[in-house]
């Protein structure tokens, strides 16, 4: 590949959004690149959910599948290495690589994700996505019955535990420090045998992944099998923010109905757009972004 060369399209990003943004635009014969580092958020989870056709499948069998299908597109081309910068030109963007390279493209589409910032429990990463989860769509029914701990507080405990009872009633809520909870909060907990446990938490004890038990810093250690816990997280990669896209007040990049951005040119699809994280969401906004930026590059040369 040519350094300097020019295409309709660039995505930076190859997992699910990614993907499907390529294999759409690849249906409509637009010259893509598609560049990846090779290093989805999902690469610790042991099988994907939620998905039709795919359920139970491990990420990366659904990713070689996805890889293999677009390869019948012979317009869409792929990179592997970390995109480091992008610029505005009269022509559209430059988007640098690592080790120096640069790409020309009339639009962007940032499939980048985000980077989820763990807590700090011993263990804890080491779990991620395994035995400790975000989604209980996505994982729910795997560990359903089990002895499930909450790892929240406030508002979001209270929500998380409402949920999470329709999946499990053996549950504990760790607010991992003093409750935020209010009176109405912590009796309408009661009322649903889930006890809440306002220690902090030292550690989680696992095998490859998969808890056991979970260890308070002034207390005894609990046996649990899961626990549920919502990250705070930041941009996977921050040139959409030295381009100057905007962000939401919850670090999400703010796109409109057609997945474009605040800059011209730009879009953005999957998690680091959309607040509902699961491949089929990924996929599903992929695919979208992919008609819509084709559109936007037949409305300017028809």
């Amino acid at each position: 590949m040519a350094n300097g060369q020019e295409f309709e399209v660039i995505i930076i990003g190859g997992s699910y959004a990614g993907l499907s943004a390529a294999m759409s635009l690849g249906r409509a014969l637009r010259k893509v690149l598609v560049i990846d580092s090779g290093l989805p958020c999902n690469r610790q989870t042991p099988h994907s959910h939620n998905f039709l056709t795919q359920d139970g499948k491990k990420p990366k069998e659904i990713t070689n599948i996805a890889l293999a299908q677009i390869a019948h597109y012979t317009t869409v081309e792929f990179y592997q290495g970390l995109a480091i910068n992008a610029s505005k030109t009269k022509k559209g963007f430059l988007v640098e690589i690592q080790n120096g390279e640069v790409f020309q493209a009339k639009k962007l589409v940032f499939a980048t994700g985000i980077k989820d910032i763990m807590p700090d429990i011993e263990g804890f990463t080491e779990c991620w996505g395994i035995s400790a989860v975000h989604c209980p769509y996505c994982h729910g029914y795997e560990i359903k019955g089990q002895k499930t701990g909450i790892i929240a507080n406030g508002d979001a405990a209270m929500h998380y535990a409402q949920l999470i009872h329709q999946w499990t009633k053996d549950l504990m809520l760790f607010t991992n420090g003093k409750s935020t909870l209010t009176e109405e909060q912590s009796n309408k907990l009661k009322k649903y045998n889930i006890t809440v446990v306002e220690t902090d938490i030292d550690a989680l004890v696992h095998t490859d992944g998969y808890i056991e038990k979970i260890v308070l810093k002034d207390g005894p250690a609990i046996a649990l099998n899961a626990v549920y816990y919502r990250p705070v997280f930041v941009q996977h990669s921050d040139i959409l923010q030295a381009l100057g896209c905007e962000l939401t007040e919850h670090g999400l990049i703010r796109v409109d109905s057609f997945q474009k951005t605040t800059i011209a040119g730009v879009f953005a699809c999957g998690d680091n757009s959309n607040p509902m994280r699961s491949v089929a969401m990924a996929v599903a906004s992929g695919s979208a972004t992919g008609a819509f930026v084709n559109h936007e590059l037949i409305g300017e040369t028809f």
